[in-house]
């Protein structure tokens, strides 16, 4: 065993999250040289008072070797910051989760992926567009991620498993705690052709505290995120706003303005969001038409003049993608999709904090 059961005792200690994580790292070097400290040196590497006694208590209670071996048993996998399978796209937003737990896998090919969110009042139209929309992207190979709820989310779920397409959930409790309890068939499927997700540790009961900020993580591993239908408290909004926050596209269907469904959505579009008229629209804002040709695909040479032009502003140092957006010229959304592509093929690396280096063979100016 690793010193992954650190990572899941921290993660425990309510207080203590990417943040403190990181100081507890940079101080210590290591989380096991953290969980053995004395309160002093806890103090010297940035803790109050009050998280120390949580901790202090945290050592005394939890049993880390038995707490591994019933995750193990309950076949849950753990990912941290430190582990090469942790998604790419989700290190890029701020304050990514330290700690993942996972049933089922995450594949490299979910980086293509599109996160459906929307109201658990769902309408017949609200049904047939999630229905529809969720088939054409598992049809086509793009991962649908939303959060296992009642209604859009459920469906959209259903619906790319349907079409032989992969989905994610991404619960708001432990992955050992599935809510609503009717959809436990549902996230079984979904951990035999996707997975179902979580930042908090197995045993966390669904507290309706826990499902705002799970939020960022649907968003955070998704190129885009959809609102099918929201009223206007709706929590989907809420991931839409991480969205925005995180650089992803936002896309709204719109909706009648007599609808109480819709009043969300077309505020969203109000706000600046994209309207969804068609699933074109979506295909093309993300360059997502030719996704089956670039998984195929690994030869380090541009499909296409973004990628040549993103090529020739990548070198062996590292460059930021808000660098990368200024020197090529190119649009957010499409230097984000278009680096994740690149990733796949072998052409860029990440190396951290959205920093991108070029891989490349002996080749010195890339033009189509």
């Amino acid at each position: 065993m690793d010193d992954k059961k650190y990572w899941i005792g921290f993660n425990l200690i309510k207080g203590i999250g990417a943040v403190r994580m990181q100081a507890l790292i940079q101080y210590f070097s290591d989380l096991e040289a953290a969980w053995n400290a004395a309160p002093a040196e806890l103090a010297e590497a940035g803790l109050g008072k009050k998280l120390i006694e949580r901790v202090v208590q945290a050592r005394e209670s939890v049993d880390l070797e038995k707490l591994w071996e019933k995750i193990e048993k309950q076949g849950i996998k753990i990912l941290t910051w430190q582990d090469e399978s942790y998604p790419q796209r989700l290190k890029e937003i701020d304050q990514p989760p330290p700690v993942l737990y996972i049933r089922g896998e995450y594949l490299a090919d979910d980086l293509f992926a599109v996160a459906i969110v929307g109201t658990r009042r769902v309408t017949p139209y609200g049904r047939q567009i999630t229905e529809e929309l969720s088939a054409f992207l598992a049809a086509n190979g793009i991962t649908v991620i939303s959060g296992l709820a009642r209604g859009v989310d459920a469906i959209a779920h259903q619906s790319a498993l349907k079409a032989g397409g992969r989905s994610i959930g991404v619960l708001g409790s432990g992955v050992d705690k599935i809510y609503p309890p009717e959809h436990r068939s549902l996230a079984e499927q979904m951990m035999e052709r996707g997975a179902i997700i979580s930042d908090y540790a197995p045993g966390t009961p669904p507290d309706a505290t826990n499902f705002p900020p799970r939020n960022r993580i649907i968003s955070g591993l998704s190129l885009a995120v959809v609102v099918i239908e929201a009223g206007e408290t709706s929590g989907a909004l809420i991931t839409a706003e991480f969205a925005a926050e995180q650089g992803r596209e936002v896309f709204a269907v719109p909706g009648s303005i007599l609808a109480p469904q819709s009043k969300g959505t077309n505020k969203l579009i109000q706000k600046g969001a994209l309207p969804l008229l068609s699933v074109n629209d979506l295909m093309q804002a993300l360059d997502l038409t030719r996704v089956g040709e670039h998984k195929a695909a690994r030869k380090i040479i541009p499909a296409d003049e973004t990628e040549a032009r993103l090529m020739n502003v990548l070198g062996s140092e590292p460059l930021h993608v808000d660098e990368i957006r200024n020197q090529s010229e190119l649009p957010i959304e499409k230097v984000s999709a278009s680096l994740a592509l690149m990733e796949l093929k072998g052409m860029v690396r990440q190396v951290g904090g959205m920093n991108y280096v070029a891989v490349r063979e002996e080749q010195s100016d890339y033009s189509v």
